[in-house]
């Protein structure tokens, strides 16, 4: 799969090495760590390949919305409205400015993201 955003290219969003952010905030089970490559940032955009190792957590988008194309892993994403995501290849999310929901992640997921801020 090729990902090209402003000219930039990446062949391999499976095999581009991430660097590791840490553990993630406001978790509820596991120890999830997550992992990044930021490909593209300009003003109004951010484009990379992000990665999260299994365990439970929150996220609220606030001041963003967010394009998550998943390209490994399994689990869950449960938004507060009920709406639920299988986390699987090929799986799409969008999350509006907004959104909050909770992650149950099994197996370590990776996506393709581009994050576009609404304020």
């Amino acid at each position: 799969m090729n990902v090209t955003v402003a000219g930039i290219s990446v062949a391999d969003p499976l095999g581009i090495s991430l660097e590791v952010v840490g553990p993630k905030p406001n978790t509820l089970a596991g120890n999830p760590v997550e992992s990044v490559h930021e490909i593209h940032t300009e003003d109004r955009l951010q484009v990379g390949v992000w990665e999260i190792t299994p365990g439970s957590f929150r996220t609220v988008k606030d001041g963003i919305s967010e394009l998550m194309h998943f390209i490994s892993g399994s689990g869950t994403i449960v938004g507060d409205d009920g709406t639920t995501t299988v986390i699987a290849p090929g799986a799409v999310l969008i999350t509006p400015d907004g959104w909050a929901g909770t992650w149950h992640v099994s197996e370590t997921a990776r996506k393709v993201y581009a994050i576009v801020p609404t304020r």
